[in-house]
């Protein structure tokens, strides 16, 4: 059983400790040539899976390299090359959107800030967490159905908004781990603590872990 005595900020230490074991080389799992790649690629993962974004953006990568390149797309085109992403219509408006904007104020270039980045169409605060943690180095932790399920499961927070679990995170680990952290969930979340399914029997987590604590309990009943 998980010991009541150690804080949320021991627990998260102890737990980024075993992260950086056992997914070492851990990183952003979304292909991509450069910064308005990646840009896009986050944006096509919204309510869809890295794996297939990837497959998408193998042809749709060799056609668009440039902001300029999506900011001109035929959104009927576009729409429909990205349609198996899901809410194909929405990403297309936004993308688009988004890259005019990149071109019109920023010279084609992405900002190297998360206030500007916020201002873009489409960019969430995990949208601008992930590009500019790959792209510019930037700490910041980054918040998908991953990493709310793992994080309120490992006893970090009770929260489910993003916003808050975001913060939530900032405060219990030190910054050179916040981008690596939020990566070692999300892949711990896809082998091992899946959502309907989770692995506990072989989690390394496991003593660390709320959930994982309670399901060993409830077995033996």
């Amino acid at each position: 059983m998980v010991s009541q005595s150690i804080s949320k900020a021991n627990r998260a230490v102890k737990i980024s400790a075993i992260l950086d074991r056992i997914y070492p080389d851990a990183c952003c799992s979304l292909k991509h040539k450069n910064g308005i790649q990646l840009l896009v690629a986050v944006q096509l993962s919204a309510q869809c899976t890295d794996e297939r974004v990837n497959k998408v953006t193998e042809s749709l990568f060799k056609k668009y390299k440039t902001a300029k390149d999506f900011a001109e797309a035929d959104p009927e085109v576009f729409s429909e090359e990205i349609r198996s992403t899901g809410f194909f219509r929405n990403k297309t408006k936004n993308i688009i959107s988004c890259c005019r904007m990149i071109c019109e104020k920023y010279r084609g270039e992405l900002p190297g800030n998360l206030e500007d980045m916020l201002k873009l169409p489409g960019v969430g605060r995990k949208t601008a967490n992930v590009v500019l943690g790959e792209l510019f180095d930037i700490p910041g932790i980054v918040v998908d159905t991953h990493v709310i399920r793992l994080s309120n499961r490992l006893g970090l927070t009770d929260k489910a908004d993003p916003e808050k679990i975001e913060f939530e995170l900032m405060e219990l680990l030190p910054k050179e781990k916040w981008n690596k952290f939020c990566h070692q969930l999300i892949l711990h979340g896809r082998s091992i603590c899946n959502a309907r399914k989770p692995k506990c029997e072989i989690c390394e987590l496991r003593k660390l872990c709320v959930f994982g604590s309670e399901n060993a309990i409830n077995s033996k009943t």
